[in-house]
């Protein structure tokens, strides 16, 4: 392993921390930021570009969804086992298990499957799909609940 493909995984590893300490602190524009501009988040709903991310998100934290995400007081994603390849100098792929701890606890876990690309000597989120492999059965968010169990 050379020392320029070491500082590329130590930028995506900042990159994927940077992603879920700004989400959970609902720094919602240093979230978008993580990922290209161009960048396309899929989860719930397709977002595609950093501003549609940013109000994607937003509409959940600000209760304009139903249900009991507006319940949430605590949350904290965890990052666990990661793994990125290089395709080449500018693009990466990785998949990242998580868990998701809430006021209530273990809240839900699932992976990040996502492609990385370097721009203009930084790299960043070209596309990420939220996978959801478990819930609790007192989770906070119900579509999360019913995509995990789809």
């Amino acid at each position: 392993m050379s020392v320029d493909e070491l500082l590329a995984r130590e930028e995506i590893r900042v990159l994927l921390a940077s992603y879920n300490m700004a989400g959970d602190r609902g720094r919602l524009a240093d979230l978008a930021a993580t990922f290209a501009p161009d960048g396309a988040l899929m989860g719930r709903e397709r977002l595609l570009g950093r501003a549609a991310i940013e109000e994607g998100l937003g509409r959940r934290r600000t209760g304009a969804a139903e249900g009991p995400d507006r319940q949430m007081e605590f949350v904290r994603h965890n990052l666990t086992t990661s793994l990125v390849t290089f395709e080449n100098e500018t693009a990466a792929r990785g998949r990242t298990y998580f868990i998701v701890f809430t006021n209530i606890g273990p809240d839900h876990m699932g992976v990040y499957v996502d492609s990385f690309e370097k721009r203009d000597g930084r790299w960043l989120i070209a596309e990420r799909e939220v996978r959801i492999d478990w819930v609790s059965d007192q989770g906070h968010t119900l579509a999360t609940r019913a995509q995990s169990r789809a």
